[in-house]
């Protein structure tokens, strides 16, 4: 019995499989991106380091946003709930891998019997009840000669690592996400301010235009289009406030905390410097982006499911076996006589189920023929990702610095009314259109600024993640921190 039971162990553990031998999906390749940065110059590297592997947001040296990220990624709900997902995968993966080994199990039964008086099997009148006891233990074990169970179990396995992956791409996009939403609160903040320099500059107008048009040096539809220019300048502020409400509310939910209960302090400060991760070669995201991985995981998943579609065409082969004591209840129950056994394997084969393994394995094909499409389309994606960052971000950053000169050039030229104005040389109406240009101006490049920064932001997401700025070479672009110019 033993040699028997060691037999059939062995060949549950060593038989052969009949998924295919895995090779990653042929993919289109480039050796650079199109977008062509380290020989233009105007990058600044960033490399990830062991301490800051994930902390990439650290490179705007801002704690408040520092605060946010930790606490997005310890209390965002749907991190939580991916989390949750990767324990499920996990656990399945364990019990996939649990069917490889035999099923021992105890038993014992206590049964009293009473025939009836007018059975034909035993015509006695009065026939006396009888009981019945046995305690045995169980063995089971499926001898997995085709593979059929260590690919499940493989598959699992890949399905649980995909899950990490998944968790991972979140946890990034929850990331970028916030970093997004705080740096458009803190544009929002710079915004607010210079248009509530507009509504005060329309308000001077405004009066203004009124004593004018009392000593009849204006007339009333002058007075008319001021009214208009600040009722209009009135609104746009109060839009802004609610964007910036909605966008508080918006990192609350980011970062799982209670809108009621969360606020952020404006802070009316230039935004940061936009980052600038080199992207190196293509192949690259093929390993760092996590989505990309999980993409193919589920490739490996599906390749070991066609191995377990094809075991289905062939016999199952148990080892079955108990052993045990019994009697009727009358003297000891463990004793040699009343000792009972019982082994042998059982053979069980398909001999027609109306073409069910025929399509399941046409379904296992196609699932391996969809997974590799989902990864292809996923790495496609991820370069079309980088390319469409790498463009954004170089026009963009002209643009912020074309309307960055121009907003130096409208404060430049207020002070210049001021000092007319102060000369005599001007009149008040021309101060205010110069603080209303200044402002105008200021918002512009911010607005400039951000997209850059947004682009930016969005890149190291296309990338991975996992960039610090500890190992910059162009130390002439240091990163300001949020609440402070740069």
């Amino acid at each position: 019995m033993k040699k028997v039971l060691i037999a059939g162990l062995f060949l549950g553990v060593s038989g052969c499989s009949f998924a295919p031998t895995y090779t990653r999906p042929d993919l289109p390749t480039a050796a650079q991106y199109r977008e062509k940065t380290a020989e233009e110059g105007h990058w600044v590297p960033f490399k990830p380091t062991a301490e800051t592997a994930r902390t990439w947001w650290k490179a705007f040296h801002d704690p408040v946003l520092d605060d946010l990220e930790h606490s997005g990624l310890a209390a965002n709900q749907n991190l939580l709930a991916a989390l949750a997902r990767l324990d499920q995968g996990r656990s399945l993966a364990r019990e996939q891998w649990a069917n490889l080994w035999p099923v021992i199990g105890a038993s014992a039964t206590h049964q009293k019997t009473k025939i009836s008086e007018h059975t034909m099997i035993f015509p006695v009148q009065n026939y006396p009840a009888f009981q019945t006891n046995q305690v045995q233990l169980d063995l089971n074990y499926e001898l997995d000669i085709w593979g059929a169970l260590r690919n499940a179990a493989h598959a699992a396995d890949a399905q649980a690592r995909a899950s990490a992956d998944d968790l991972a791409t979140l946890a990034l996009s929850t990331e970028a996400e916030i970093a997004l939403d705080y740096e458009s609160l803190r544009a929002l903040d710079v915004e607010l301010s210079e248009t509530e320099k507009l509504v005060n500059s329309w308000a001077d107008n405004r009066t203004l235009t009124a004593v004018l048009v009392t000593g009849a040096e204006a007339a009333t539809p002058d007075q008319a289009q001021a009214d208009l220019n600040w009722q209009v300048a009135r609104q746009q502020l109060n839009e802004l406030r609610l964007q910036r409400e909605r966008m508080e509310h918006a990192l609350a939910l980011l970062v799982g905390s209670n809108p009621e209960e969360f606020h952020i302090a404006p802070v009316a400060a230039e935004l940061p410097t936009p980052l600038h991760p080199v992207p190196g070669m293509p192949s690259i995201l093929l390993e760092r982006r996590p989505d990309v991985v999980s993409a193919e995981e589920k490739v490996k998943a599906a390749n070991a499911n066609i191995g377990v579609a094809k075991a289905a065409w062939f016999p199952v082969f148990n080892l079955t076996a108990y052993s045990g004591y019994g009697n009727t209840g009358y003297g000891p129950l463990m004793v040699a006589p009343n000792r009972l056994w019982s082994f042998g394997p059982t053979l069980s084969l398909p001999l027609f189920n109306g073409g069910q393994i025929a399509a399941a394995n046409d379904l296992a094909r196609a699932q391996w023929e969809e997974s590799v499409a989902n990864y292809r389309n996923t790495v496609l994606e991820a370069w079309r990702e980088v390319e469409d960052q790498l463009a954004a971000l170089r026009e963009l950053e002209e643009e912020a610095e074309a309307a960055r000169g121009a907003s130096k050039a409208a404060q430049l030229a207020l002070e210049q009314a001021r000092l007319r104005f102060e000369g005599g040389l001007a009149n008040r109406f021309d101060v205010l259109q110069a603080e209303r240009t200044a402002a105008l101006a200021l918002t512009g490049a911010t607005q400039l600024r951000l997209r850059a920064l947004a682009s930016s932001i969005v890149l190291v997401k296309a990338l991975g993640g996992g960039w610090s700025d500890s190992d910059s070479s162009d130390a002439a672009k240091p990163h300001s921190p949020a609440g402070a110019p740069s």
